[in-house]
């Protein structure tokens, strides 16, 4: 992942860190340079992660350029933000989000599969969450166990490449960068029952791909 270009700002103040994300991008469009160092940095790993995974494995090597063309356009539409309207987060995940779908469309990849399943149980994200966080535990895993997550983890990714690009692309912000249905439904400008569908149906394929592991947790708990 490359750092966006930029030219080189004064050291941010502490008081510059503990900024909310909409004061930082009001201060950058009023001529903080360095407010929008902070901004970056704060968030530079969490929206190239979900660029690669909207992108898949298939278009992983665009997920650089996407990326930059992201910070590009928020750079571009700063004088334009506002806090009235979503967070900067979701705002600037959007962005990401259409840009990414773009490229998808251009490579044919994009495919809308809309249903609604019964079954409104998410294991899967319990399980992402479980990868993520396995490392991090209290008490410290085994080997058994961190091969167990990792190996989870590598099937979960394979499993989110199998998705539709708009089933996959909802379950991460739904997920994993925490926008409500009502939130998706507003920022991607679909309606409600769209957005629900979505997640149902990309959940249940995700839980039929990672059966599985899946058992494997229901026979721990």
């Amino acid at each position: 992942m490359s750092a966006l270009p930029r030219a080189p700002s004064a050291k941010n103040a502490p008081e510059r860190q503990a900024m909310p994300d909409d004061q930082l991008m009001l201060a950058y469009a009023q001529g903080d340079a360095a407010a929008f160092d902070v901004l970056y940095a704060r968030h530079e790993g969490g929206l190239f992660r979900f660029v690669k995974r909207l992108l898949g494995a298939r278009l992983v090597a665009q997920a650089d350029e996407v990326f930059q063309d992201t910070w590009v356009r928020i750079i571009s539409a700063r004088d334009s933000f506002s806090p009235q309207g979503a967070t900067w987060r979701t705002w600037a995940f959007t962005i990401a989000h259409n840009l990414a779908m773009d490229r998808l469309r251009v490579s044919g990849r994009e495919v809308t599969l809309d249903a609604h399943p019964d079954d409104d149980s998410d294991p899967v994200p319990t399980l992402d969450r479980g990868v993520r966080g396995a490392v991090d535990a209290a008490a410290h895993p085994s080997a058994e166990e961190l091969a167990f997550w990792r190996a989870a983890g590598r099937r979960l990714l394979a499993c989110l490449d199998e998705l539709p690009a708009e089933q996959r692309a909802a379950f991460l912000l739904h997920h994993e960068d925490g926008l409500t249905v009502e939130a998706l439904a507003a920022s991607l400008e679909i309606g409600f029952e769209t957005v629900r569908s979505r997640l149902r149906y990309g959940l249940q394929k995700l839980r039929g791909c990672m059966e599985r592991y899946l058992s494997v947790l229901e026979q721990r708990a």
